[in-house]
């Protein structure tokens, strides 16, 4: 028996399990990079990152047709890994990241670490809204849902991120100015 859709007709609903299925296919790298770089220690991240998926398995009814998928899974990972963050276990074994250990994606090749070592080096503020936009490619509007702040905060903490950055980096890279 063939169905045939009408011009118009709805598209039918896709099931919570295919949905996070096709999440986790589609973003998972992703999640598992931004706890990385949030973390600073890759089984710790792999863990925020499982974690993640879970709490959007369970909450997968609250993500509204229309809204931005890739924002709602990153302000749940944020949240993950500030959860393990302020965590006591955290805080007494928490070790300096291993940059070799940085879940990258295939395009990305890193010939040098300094600028990476420096945005980890940042505040968490800026180091979170440079993360997002910069690696994970999140407009500031995305950027800023995720974090649950105002747009304008975001470009606050992006502008002064710059800064620190360019202090931190003078001197390693040519300027044009």
């Amino acid at each position: 028996m063939f169905l045939f859709m009408t011009a118009g007709a709805p598209l039918p609903r896709e099931s919570a399990e295919d949905r996070i299925t096709r999440l986790m296919t589609s973003y998972g790298d992703d999640v598992l990079r931004v706890c990385y770089l949030f973390l600073k220690e890759h089984s710790t991240a792999q863990d925020a990152s499982q974690t993640t998926f879970v709490k959007a398995w369970q909450a997968i009814s609250t993500l509204r047709d229309g809204s931005t998928e890739r924002a709602w899974l990153m302000r749940i990972a944020v949240n993950t890994c500030k959860t393990i963050l302020r965590s006591r276990e955290h805080r007494l074994y928490a070790q300096s990241p291993d940059l070799d250990d940085l879940p990258l994606s295939t395009e990305d090749e890193l010939p040098d670490d300094t600028v990476l070592r420096a945005v980890l080096d940042l505040p968490e503020k800026y180091r979170e809204v440079v993360v997002l936009h910069y690696y994970q490619g999140l407009s500031s509007t995305e950027a800023a849902k995720a974090l649950r702040v105002p747009q304008a905060t975001v470009l606050t903490r992006l502008h002064r991120a710059r800064k620190l950055l360019e202090s931190k980096l003078k001197g390693w890279y040519m300027s044009n100015e």
